[in-house]
């Protein structure tokens, strides 16, 4: 009896420790399975704030420059053909009437004193073409076509009456600045009509420019190149930052920092600076251009010195504009056959 006593309390202490046999593990893909995965971290990303952000990204238009606007045009219609507009094959070489826009006869520095004020002549208006009608003539194609783009997409956004009157108004802004710029700069100019001008943006902008101006020559004054027969209206011929400069002053609605992208101004001031240097009306002789940048929300004004050298090649340029509207105006004149 004691054996089998013994026996069995043997077994229920074996039985105490008794392993259970684990459940086959199953290869089943249920969905239970899946939705253990462990989740992408753009699976956690705010995806209305995501799209929101990109699209404030990419509603915002870039700044468009010259540049950026014959990519878009390669990249919508193809790129510019590159067929040659008439009298183009002239403008790339050197000018078949060579003319200097320096004058060897005139002295260096004016004497004119400045005291009895700045001279100012009337512009007359008669045959002769002005300046600035001879570079709108002889605009290469490529500057035509985004001029005239531009255009349509002002008035498809502003309509004819408000583009109509968006150009009044940038007109009519230029004209006040450049009489404030003239009254600042006369003699005659009182403290309250100075007080009175600092509180515009574009005075406030060209400030540190007028610093280094003195001696002023003339301001808004007519200059006529008898010998290539073209007249125009200067701004200003002044002594900055100690040289005698024609000074160019100008209003854009966008930054211009590189004198690359004033366009056609340089070749408007070294015109200005050959019929000024060969008028009689004038004693002195300008050996230096200066375009002024200047911004109507009072950021400081870019100024774009142009040396000797530099005015000698833009002259060279504006020569072969004149050549260019002569051959067009002889064109037109030519009766076209029956």
């Amino acid at each position: 009896m004691k054996p089998f006593l013994t026996t069995c309390r043997l077994l229920r202490s074996l039985n105490r420790f008794s392993v259970k046999p684990s459940p086959l593990v199953s290869l089943s893909t249920s969905s239970y399975l899946c939705d253990q995965k462990k989740k992408s971290s753009y699976e956690a990303v705010d995806q209305a704030k995501y799209s929101r952000l990109v699209w404030s990204v990419l509603s915002r238009a870039p700044v468009q420059t010259l540049e950026s606007l014959f990519e878009e045009d390669d990249v919508l219609y193809g790129p510019v053909g590159k067929r040659k507009a008439p009298g183009q094959e002239q403008r790339a070489g050197v000018p078949q009437n060579w003319f200097p826009i320096f004058n060897e006869e005139r002295n260096m520095k004016p004497h004119t004193s400045v005291s009895s004020g700045p001279l100012k002549i009337p512009l007359q208006r008669n045959v002769i073409p002005s300046v600035t009608r001879i570079l709108q003539q002889t605009m290469t194609p490529e500057q035509s076509f985004f001029l005239e783009r531009w255009k349509q997409r002002m008035v498809l956004e502003l309509g004819e009456d408000g583009f109509a009157e968006y150009t009044s108004n940038i007109f009519l802004q230029g004209k006040q600045f450049h009489e404030a710029l003239e009254s600042i700069l006369s003699p005659q100019e009182n403290l309250k009509g100075r007080e009175e001008h600092l509180q515009c943006g574009y005075i406030k902008s060209v400030q540190h420019i007028l610093k280094e101006i003195s001696g002023v020559q003339a301001l808004e004054s007519a200059v006529k190149h008898e010998v290539l027969k073209y007249v125009g209206l200067m701004d200003c011929v002044a002594e900055y930052q100690g040289k005698l400069c024609l000074i160019n002053w100008k209003t854009p609605e966008k930054t211009k920092l590189f004198i690359r992208n004033t366009y056609d101004n340089p070749l408007q001031v070294v015109a200005y600076m050959g019929a000024v240097n060969h008028d009689a009306h004038y004693s002195f002789q300008v050996q230096c251009g200066l375009i002024v940048v200047v911004y109507k929300d009072g950021s400081p004004a870019h100024p774009h010195f142009m040396d000797e050298e530099l005015c000698s090649k833009y002259w060279a340029k504006w020569l072969l504009r004149l050549e260019e509207y002569a051959e067009k105006q002889k064109n037109q004149s030519i009766p076209k056959p029956v």
